[in-house]
């Protein structure tokens, strides 16, 4: 692929609905068996506006993987990149990527951003351009707020029973998020939480409506990667799990790694249960995870009677299930607790809130028995886990970003590549 500095590199593309582009689909599966490829590496993006910023970032994460390797004779490895339907807000700069990635921050919505939206959102067109209206105008009325959070429910609602709504869960039992049924309470909430501590009790908000609007904007933005990731189990257990079954029935002997960010760390999740038969990866890891730190987890600390949606699929994975997790992601350690709690708790922004509505990202795997916690630097001087579970925590080098992200997207190192080969025994690493 042009620009593409690793080879041999595959391109998968899925819809919403998780169903493959075949002729990508074949062409993997073929010249996977044909050059005998013994490592498969296939990495699932998170929020990104497009192909562009997709590769752009696999360029940029793979591209330390042959330095590293070196002359690793018995190993020949493959890449490949997961296209699918997601987004990210263009005010989020994302590190290691040029400025222009991102817009400059706007009272309304940027034309990337309503573009994004009305891709992923197909048909609901006027619904954005309402939503956009309304940022821009920054109405001082209560009914304008009411409506605006109507609009944003309405954006994010999918027929019963369809993928994204049988794969919402993290854990059973998972409740719809409060935000989607009190909209403008969690205005304020967000706006609050933006502000940051520094800015509680200062009278942000206490000047009529203006100050909330902020908030609104992050209502919209969190409910749309509420949708993104609840599309993420769609594609990752219909889409990507049965390709790679094709792959591996293609050519029993390549082992099969896989790596997801944000959303995609829970959409190559989810493609555990979309493996046939006995099928199975030789490692996973994830980078910042945007679902619960519980999804693994046998039983709740607070509910014993329940456990995490994919506890049954762990042993899809030969190798070690690897979290790397940061406490610089604000995405995931203020907002994403914010916008996954079932019900409205302001307390929620004092103290750290609560575990329930932890994210795998900010503090790695949670209540699974034996999973090893590392550092970095111990991750690195091995040896690596050969099984189960591994929390690493990456705050060393996952720190960098602005808000309202924070670290989120600060994945493209060196170190992590790192992680991603020991995980995987790639080359004796």
């Amino acid at each position: 692929m042009t620009g593409m500095t690793v080879r041999p590199y595959w391109e998968l593309r899925f819809d919403a609905e998780g169903d493959v582009d075949t002729r990508q689909r074949d062409r993997l599966t073929e010249q996977v068996a044909q050059q005998r490829i013994t490592d498969l590496v296939v990495f699932a993006h998170g929020w990104n506006n497009d192909r562009a910023t997709a590769t752009a970032l696999y360029e940029h994460f793979f591209a330390p993987f042959p330095g590293l390797l070196g002359e690793a004779e018995a190993v020949r490895l493959g890449y490949a990149g997961v296209i699918w339907p997601s987004m990210r807000f263009t005010d989020e700069a994302v590190p290691a990527f040029p400025p222009t990635a991102a817009a400059e921050a706007e009272p309304g919505l940027d034309e990337g951003t309503r573009a994004a939206l009305e891709a992923v959102f197909p048909g609901r067109g006027q619904m954005v351009a309402r939503l956009a209206q309304l940022l821009a105008e920054r109405p001082e009325q209560d009914s304008a707020l009411d409506e605006f959070t109507v609009l944003v429910r309405g954006l994010a609602r999918v027929p019963e029973g369809s993928g994204a709504a049988v794969y919402a869960p993290d854990v059973d039992g998972d409740e719809v998020p409060a935000m989607l049924e009190e909209g403008p309470a969690y205005c304020e909430l967000f706006a609050t939480a933006l502000a940051g501590a520094e800015e509680r009790g200062s009278g942000l908000l206490g000047g009529g409506l203006g100050g909330l609007w902020d908030g609104a904007r992050e209502l919209l933005r969190q409910t749309t990667y509420y949708a993104m990731k609840r599309r993420a189990g769609t594609v990752g257990r219909h889409g990507l799990g049965p390709v790679l079954g094709e792959v591996a029935a293609a050519r029993p002997g390549t082992r099969i790694h896989l790596v997801g960010h944000s959303f995609g760390g829970r959409l190559v999740s989810y493609a555990l249960g979309g493996l046939p038969g006995s099928t199975s990866v030789a490692s996973l890891t994830l980078l910042q995870g945007a679902f619960s730190h519980y999804a693994f987890a046998e039983r709740l600390p607070h509910a014993t009677d329940r456990g995490g949606a994919l506890r049954a699929d762990r042993g899809r994975v030969r190798g070690p299930l690897v979290s790397c997790h940061s406490r610089h992601d604000s995405a995931l350690g203020v907002l994403y607790p914010l916008a996954s709690q079932a019900a409205r708790d302001d307390a929620a922004l004092l103290g750290g809130g609560d575990a329930r509505w932890g994210a795998m990202g900010h503090s790695g795997i949670q209540a699974v028995a034996g999973c090893a916690r590392l550092d970095l630097a111990e991750a690195l001087k091995g040896p690596f886990p050969e099984d189960g579970c591994v929390s690493v925590d990456v705050s060393s080098v996952v720190r960098h970003g602005g808000p309202p992200a924070g670290a989120h997207s600060d994945i493209c190192h060196e170190e992590l590549a790192r992680v991603v080969l020991a995980a995987g025994r790639i080359a004796g690493r």
